[in-house]
């Protein structure tokens, strides 16, 4: 069994596939090539929910087997002091933080409006093992359209969302494809800057690129230890 791997630009696939050192084999499927290394089948799906949701799903379709699970990749931003620069977390739910609606009397998710879902959950267990295995931080990590560039826009977030740890811009586009074909979703992201005003002086992508080609050696050993039995039985934690 093999795990899909969805990140955002071929920088984040190849940090995937650096963990396992040989040249990747290169798999077409409709939109995207797949990028085979490991127990990984690793594409870059573009930039954005909709993007990732469209790549996530052309791959499950084009599939001659099902996927254990697809785990959804890359950098992001981690929200200070709990997710530092060079760290790693694991989403332990997975939220669209600016999916529904502004109102007078401010933001409504989707949820309030009364259609539609904004969370997704990745199994517990996974999630700790995974977060076992490489050190990660579980955590809320929140989907956005529109990355956060302000110390007001940061305080909202975490006002409305008091467990996140990162933000990144295609979790939730992963997780409600796979969510389409019955596949458990991951989201696993190494910190390249802080969330909050831009500073790109201080953004970190190559350090963060290593720690996310570490993190997928370290998870290789999970992915494939994680059973059919386990992702039933241990999908209700």
């Amino acid at each position: 069994m093999r795990v899909l791997v969805v990140t955002a630009v071929p920088a984040e696939r190849d940090a995937v596939t650096r963990a396992f050192g040989d040249e990747p084999r290169i798999r077409e499927v409709p939109g995207a090539e797949l990028h085979l290394a490991g127990p990984f089948d690793v594409l870059a799906g573009g930039a954005g929910p909709a993007a990732a949701a469209a790549a996530t799903a052309c791959a499950l379709a084009a599939a001659s087997a099902p996927y254990t699970a697809v785990v959804s990749a890359g950098i992001g931003g981690g929200f200070a002091p709990a997710a530092p620069v060079g760290s790693l977390v694991v989403a332990s739910a997975v939220v669209a933080a600016d999916l529904g609606a502004e109102t007078p009397d401010g933001f409504v998710p989707v949820t309030g409006l009364g259609f539609g879902r904004d969370t997704f959950l990745p199994p517990g267990a996974l999630v700790r093992d995974v977060a076992e295995a490489t050190g990660a931080l579980p955590g809320t990590v929140l989907t956005v359209s529109t990355v956060t560039g302000s110390a007001a826009r940061t305080a909202e977030l975490l006002a409305a969302h008091p467990g996140a740890v990162a933000e990144a811009m295609e979790g939730f586009g992963v997780a409600e494809a796979a969510a389409r074909f019955g596949v458990p979703a991951l989201e696993l992201r190494a910190v390249s800057n802080a969330v909050g005003p831009r500073d790109r002086a201080a953004w970190r992508i190559g350090d963060a690129l290593a720690a996310l080609t570490e993190a997928f050696g370290k998870t290789a050993p999970v992915v494939e230890s994680w059973t059919r039995h386990d992702r039933i039985d241990r999908h209700r934690d």
